[in-house]
């Protein structure tokens, strides 16, 4: 197959401000560039649609067409060491969902002291689930064993949806998807996006979730904690002119449990949105608990009918407005929000190559006000993008 239609969610990723996945990985050891080559071959067989490229086919619809320019490996030398506080351009450049453009980079940096290797991917193409299984994937193949091949088939994400007459709304976006409709998304690469890496332990989550003096009833996660410790934290200290404004949190939720009929390797974006709300006073005046409980209830939201009636509803704006529609959806509120994703179970220690697994890692941010959750030792590392001063 050559062609693949977009699912309604791959759109919103379509475009301005489009947040690719990409992570450069950095191995302590020197990688070879021909059995690196010789096995994305290999792995590419299973994952044809990373080669691909955005055709427009008509004012409302793309399509991914498989292309040998739709995806890039390139080897190049550094005469620097990976380090931490490196920005992740030095070794990769995100790919940039637009038509004609590829779709997937891939790029092995030879340093004096081990290998870079990063992979930028469209997230139009793939959310986090696919990202790294394609990676684990890749790494199996270079080691000569078997994988868990990826199921390509959009159906169940591509219903006959029955569209209204209603014009869509940016309440309708907001209470069906849980996402924001407004103005354009904003380029990001001549910003300086400030980032902050900080650390929770295990025992700080744990004492906040073995409290039972409020609510024992409710049963929370550590990330329910951790998102609500981050909302309480950070949306005051970038919303500073009303204490009388709501302020959000948006949690992306893998959807390959919850959907009827989604296989679970499936290949591509399979996201739904949770967002859960609180006047800016209340955010201020909340326990950690409390907060957390909101966030869990908006997660319990994200159900089959949630799921479908999202879809339609970017099915819809899309068909009416058109595909620039698609650059005007915010996956945060842009100017009292942040979205939290959920990166604990990055697989790094199945990104063996064959001379063991990466010891570091830098990840490109291309929404700003965001935070994501990384799995360390004994807790959790925690990225923050900042948003730039008056946004």
């Amino acid at each position: 197959m050559n062609v693949f239609p977009l699912s309604p969610v791959d759109y919103i990723f379509t475009g301005v401000g489009s947040q690719p996945i990409s992570f450069a990985f950095y191995y302590n050891k020197v990688l070879d560039p021909d059995s690196l080559e010789k096995s994305l071959k290999e792995t590419l067989n299973y994952f044809p649609i990373l080669r691909s490229q955005l055709v427009k086919i008509s004012k409302t619809d793309y399509e991914f067409h498989i292309s040998e320019e739709g995806l890039t490996f390139d080897v190049l030398q550094s005469n620097t060491a990976f380090e931490e506080s490196s920005s992740i351009e030095k070794y990769i450049m995100p790919v940039s969902p637009t038509e004609g453009k590829p779709l997937t980079k891939i790029t092995l940096t030879q340093t004096p002291k081990g290998s870079v290797l990063s992979v930028s991917v469209a997230h139009a193409l793939a959310d986090g689930f696919s990202y790294f299984h394609f990676f684990s994937s890749w790494a199996r193949i270079c080691r000569g064993e078997s994988i868990i091949k990826p199921n390509l088939q959009r159906d169940v994400l591509l219903s006959n949806f029955n569209r209204g007459e209603k014009t869509i709304t940016s309440n309708d976006i907001y209470t069906n998807c849980g996402l924001f409709h407004g103005g354009k998304r904003r380029k990001i690469q001549n910003e300086t996006a400030h980032v902050e890496r900080f650390f929770i332990s295990k025992d700080t989550i744990r004492s906040i979730l073995e409290d039972k003096k409020n609510k024992p009833e409710i049963s929370l996660t550590e990330n329910d904690i951790i998102t609500a410790l981050l909302w309480q934290k950070y949306i005051p200290m970038w919303s500073k002119e009303n204490k009388n404004q709501k302020t959000y949190v948006t949690c992306p939720c893998d959807i390959r449990r919850v959907l009827r009929g989604l296989p679970r390797n499936y290949f591509g974006c399979a996201l739904s949105f949770a967002t859960a709300s609180i006047h800016l006073n209340g955010l201020l005046e909340a326990s950690v608990r409390d907060l957390a409980i909101l966030v869990r209830n908006s997660v319990k939201k994200v159900k089959n009918d949630y799921i479908l009636s999202s879809l339609e509803t970017l099915e819809t704006l899309r068909k009416q407005k058109g595909l620039d529609a698609m650059e005007e959806i915010h996956l945060r509120h842009p100017h009292h929000g942040i979205i939290i994703t959920n990166l604990t179970r990055l697989p790094i220690q199945y990104l063996d190559f064959g001379s063991g697994a990466p010891t570091d890692f830098l990840s490109y941010v291309d929404v700003l006000g965001s935070a994501a959750i990384l799995p360390a030792e004994k807790g959790v590392e925690i990225f923050v993008a900042h948003p730039p001063e008056g946004h």
